[in-house]
């Protein structure tokens, strides 16, 4: 039997394989996403080959990537299976009983204020369900979504391609922290003092855009980057002892706000907040798993500080 156009045969259990191929592109993650083996998934690709008459799945460059045919496809059987669940009704998801694995982006300061919460609720609702996190550059982030190497990515993106869909989760302020000893007795830092220390930058690479440089610059000023690195976690603990200034996001200095040899304050002027999302592929929207996870995400976020939940 070849050919789309004799398709009453079809178990419906094929195209929802399909289905979850065509998301993923790879093999033994719609197997994961299924709760089925790697050869049954094999098999059933084979069989949905000869039935569409098509290779649907081509292998570029060691990763699979869709024909064609296969593009023409997937958001009609994936808008087709989402009208069947709501026809059908629940679609049966359970998340204590569900074996997925979810692949995250995150910079370590989305895991310093999300994973925490996210790993607890998961152990109590969906013991089933593992994370894999990975982490790099707001651009690497949303290109690993768009290529369907990661179900979801938490960050602030200013700019969102194509396909992409976007949930906010915060709004973030920014606070400064310092070395108390250093302060002078001050509790906080005027303009003149602020851009005469030297400071810390939290950026992936060097010469960084950032939302406090470019607001510094918009303004006629610029302060001078003493070091420069990649994770928010170390970044508070090298102030300790110094006349470092580090500027990042409020809800990153948490862990210090108690700290006696410490002291945060507030910017000695306005920077834009941060707004803090997650992002996902619109093929992903339909999923009950992935929705039920964005909904985790959410609820997570809820638990930060009132003044920056949105």
């Amino acid at each position: 039997m070849h050919g789309v156009n004799n398709l009453r045969g079809i178990d419906l259990n094929l195209l929802v394989v399909l289905d979850a191929l065509l998301s993923e592109q790879h093999v033994s993650r719609a197997a994961t996403r299924l709760n089925m083996s790697q050869p049954a998934v094999s098999h059933a690709l084979a069989r949905l080959r000869l039935l569409f008459d098509d290779a649907l799945l081509i292998r570029r460059g060691g990763q699979l990537v869709a024909s064609s045919k296969a593009q023409q496809i997937a958001p009609v059987l994936s808008e087709a299976l989402r009208q069947m669940q709501e026809v059908l009704g629940p679609s049966g998801f359970d998340p204590a009983r569900e074996k997925r694995v979810f692949r995250l982006a995150m910079s370590d300061y989305g895991s310093a204020v999300i994973l925490p919460g996210l790993t607890r609720l998961l152990r109590l609702e969906a013991p089933g369900i593992d994370l894999l996190i990975t982490q790099s550059s707001r651009e690497a982030m949303l290109r690993l979504v768009l290529d369907g190497e990661c179900d979801l990515t938490l960050g602030v993106f200013p700019d969102l391609p194509e396909r992409l869909e976007v949930g906010q989760l915060a709004v973030e302020h920014f606070a400064c922290l310092a070395d108390r000893e250093r302060m002078a007795g001050k509790d906080r830092l005027d303009m003149e003092a602020y851009l005469s220390r030297p400071h810390v930058l939290v950026a992936m690479k060097d010469g960084a855009n950032t939302e406090i440089d470019t607001t510094l610059r918009d303004m006629g000023h610029v302060r001078r980057i003493a070091v420069t690195l990649p994770h928010w976690g170390n970044a508070p603990r090298l102030i300790r002892g110094t006349d470092l200034i580090l500027t990042v996001a409020r809800n990153a200095l948490a862990l210090y706000e108690g700290d006696a040899s410490l002291t945060i304050f507030e910017p000695p002027f306005q920077v834009p907040p941060l707004h803090f999302v997650q992002v996902w592929h619109e093929r992903s929207g339909g999923d009950p798993a992935h929705r039920w996870l964005r909904n985790a995400v959410a609820s997570v976020a809820m638990s930060l500080s009132a003044g920056s939940v949105v």
